[in-house]
């Protein structure tokens, strides 16, 4: 993307304003072919510490790698970073999935990996469990742009949300700026591949749409509510609502569902290339979602009637998630050690 010149094409011709990185996008990256062999061979004998605690050797590998293409597509952004005043133009790195537990390496790691990129329009990644919150709070007190991911639901982003919110709350009490930007990443797609067994046909690629809805809704709730009132007459900004894994997954449903659907003000939408290329060709953007909510809720009553625990459904779509990215890092750390072990040879 970045050296056949597509990611610039897609700013110029297809207004993207940003890229987003995970795991399992890199690990497919550099473990199928030979693109980044090269650079593998280069850095084995050099790689520093930098990258924050827990790191090892292929971590540090993996980090020099991620952050020097990142650093290339963050500088195709910078246009769009300065148009926006900093609202747009980011790009994503995520710290190590297995630090997800660890609060305290999550805090200096994200530090670690935001100072060594020395791009300002990259976001550093923290999913929001349990452990990550107090490192989002933590992050942005430090003024790092922070990426909340692997939200599921309105109760996982508000409460995502709210470690932002304290996080700005404790700089304007410190005297330091309010400006940290920040997006709130809730997943969708993915519910509607867990209830696709489970569920009656009329109820087909539903569910991630109303969960997106009550999401919508508690997000613009949030921003007229007296404390982001509060914040916003320090000069703070909102942190975003972003739309993530919005690619369709049911080979017979639209192929630009998600996209369609999640169409709404204030908020940012992550799509794959295949996604964005579909919806340039033919997608359609009707009605905007309703910030009430829409017919989420008695959509989402249909599907409790049919038996599914959203609340439930939504902790082990998270914990699934951490366990998708765990098992995709430790197959780039493999191998990163692999190429490592051939090059070196």
């Amino acid at each position: 993307m970045l050296r056949e010149g597509t990611l610039k094409g897609y700013i110029d011709d297809l207004s993207v304003t940003g890229l987003t990185s995970n795991p399992s996008i890199f690990e497919k990256a550099i473990g199928s072919g030979e693109a980044y062999d090269e650079q593998v061979a280069a850095l084995s004998g050099s790689v520093s510490d930098d990258a924050g605690p827990g790191a090892n050797s292929d971590e540090n590998v993996f980090f020099e790698l991620a952050l020097a293409d990142l650093r290339d597509a963050a500088d195709l952004f910078a246009d769009a970073h300065a148009a926006s005043g900093g609202v747009d133009g980011y790009v994503s790195l995520e710290v190590s999935p297995l630090l997800a537990d660890d609060t305290e390496a999550t805090i200096e790691q994200a530090a670690a990996l935001h100072a060594k990129a020395e791009r300002e329009n990259l976001y550093i990644k923290i999913p929001g469990t349990p452990a990550g919150l107090p490192a989002i709070e933590e992050s942005i007190f430090a003024g790092i742009p922070i990426n909340v991911t692997l939200l599921f639901d309105d109760r996982q982003y508000l409460a995502a949300a709210d470690a932002y919110m304290k996080g700005i709350e404790r700089r304007i009490e410190a005297g330091l700026d309010p400006v940290v930007h920040s997006v709130a990443s809730i997943f969708m797609s993915r519910w509607d591949v867990a209830v696709a067994e489970d569920v009656p046909a009329e109820l087909k690629n539903r569910l991630g749409i109303a969960i997106g809805g009550r999401a919508y809704r508690a997000y613009r709730e949030l921003l007229d509510s007296d404390r982001a009132m509060r914040l916003a007459n320090h000069g703070a900004r909102a942190q975003r609502l972003l739309w993530a894994s919005t690619g369709t997954k049911d080979p017979e449903a639209s192929d630009t569902l998600y996209i369609e659907a999640f169409a709404s003000p204030f908020t940012v939408n992550t799509m794959p290339d295949k996604t964005l290329e579909a919806f340039a060709d033919h997608g359609q953007v009707s009605d905007l979602l309703d910030p009430a909510g829409g017919s989420s809720e008695q959509t989402l009553k249909e599907f409790e009637g049919a038996g599914i625990d959203l609340a439930a459904l939504a902790q082990r779509l998270q914990d699934e998630g951490k366990e998708s990215f765990d098992k995709a890092w430790r197959s780039l750390l493999e191998t990163i050690s692999s190429k490592r072990g051939v090059t070196a040879g």
